[in-house]
């Protein structure tokens, strides 16, 4: 059986060969893809093969699929461009006789308004049709979305958003890429789709009281409208096109868009997702360590 992940040079592709690895998948058996293989040229010390492949060239795609058995296919990261990457991957994939693709969508793509659904809802009809075994991973929002923001939010004493009372069923980054290792190296997953959320969804005012509680600083919610929280992600040197479609993907998580209670990440880690309040916790064990 060979592996091939896309995006292994980020986060979730990286944790997702870590964990295939943990599950005794061998390494001779993974092939990690990515632009820059320097970033993870350590994983070829341990046996695993490095090929690179660009979304943007379709002939690198073909040579890092060669081979092929399950792919996991990693989203692109520039909404604009992700349709056009995805629809090359899959392309690729079927030229190379891949077996099953496991693709990694966005909670609810099937019915979210907001922006970042609508490549994710194409990439999944173009899977569809495409003739290719797969399995569809909607993946939730990260909870490193907020983590990684602790040092704001301690610093202005407040977390800014659009999303109201919204509920947001979060998880971490490692606890998505289990789940994608489980299904890689699993079988019962063909045709299947996944609504894949945290254990606990919030609000971003219960976050702020739980970043509270755990930093002992008084920090709150404060809501804004979408246009102006764009305007305060662009002011903070968030660029503008991306800042309007985080303000966006707010009033989805208003709406419940990136809400779910499916249970079914618990499932397929066969334990517990990880909870807001150990996700802020690692972070400042972090942050002490970094300072």
């Amino acid at each position: 059986m060979s592996i091939t992940v896309t995006g292994a040079t980020g986060r979730l592709g990286r944790h997702a060969v870590e964990t295939l690895l943990r599950r005794g998948v061998p390494a001779a058996q993974i092939v990690a893809t990515g632009r820059d293989l320097d970033k993870i040229k350590d994983l070829a010390d341990r046996g695993v093969t490095l090929r690179r492949a660009d979304f943007s060239d379709a002939d690198s795609l073909a040579a890092a699929f060669d081979g092929t058995q399950k792919l996991l296919l990693v989203s692109t990261t520039t909404p604009s461009e992700r349709i056009d990457n995805h629809r090359r991957a899959i392309d690729a994939a079927r030229a190379a006789g891949v077996s099953h693709v496991v693709y990694t969508s966005t909670a609810n793509a099937e019915s979210a308004r907001m922006i970042l659904a609508e490549a994710h809802r194409e990439t999944e009809r173009y899977l569809r049709d495409s003739g290719l075994a797969f399995t569809i991973l909607r993946n939730g929002w990260y909870l490193e979305n907020y983590t990684s923001q602790l040092a704001v939010y301690q610093q202005h004493g407040s977390i800014a958003g659009a999303a109201a009372q919204g509920r947001v069923s979060a998880a971490t980054i490692a606890d998505y890429a289990e789940a994608a290792a489980a299904v890689l190296s699993t079988d019962g997953h063909l045709g299947a789709v996944y609504e894949l959320g945290g254990d606990e969804a919030f609000t971003l005012a219960e976050l702020a009281a739980q970043v509270s509680e755990a930093t002992g600083q008084a920090v709150v919610y404060n809501n804004l409208p979408a246009d102006e929280y764009t305007r305060l992600l662009a002011g903070a040197g968030v660029p503008e096109p991306l800042a309007h479609v985080l303000a966006d993907s707010d009033l989805g998580l208003a709406r419940g868009e990136l809400f779910a209670d499916t249970g079914d990440l618990r499932r397929l880690l066969g334990r517990p997702t990880t909870t807001p309040a150990e996700a802020i916790a690692a972070a400042i064990t972090e942050q002490h360590r970094s300072s």
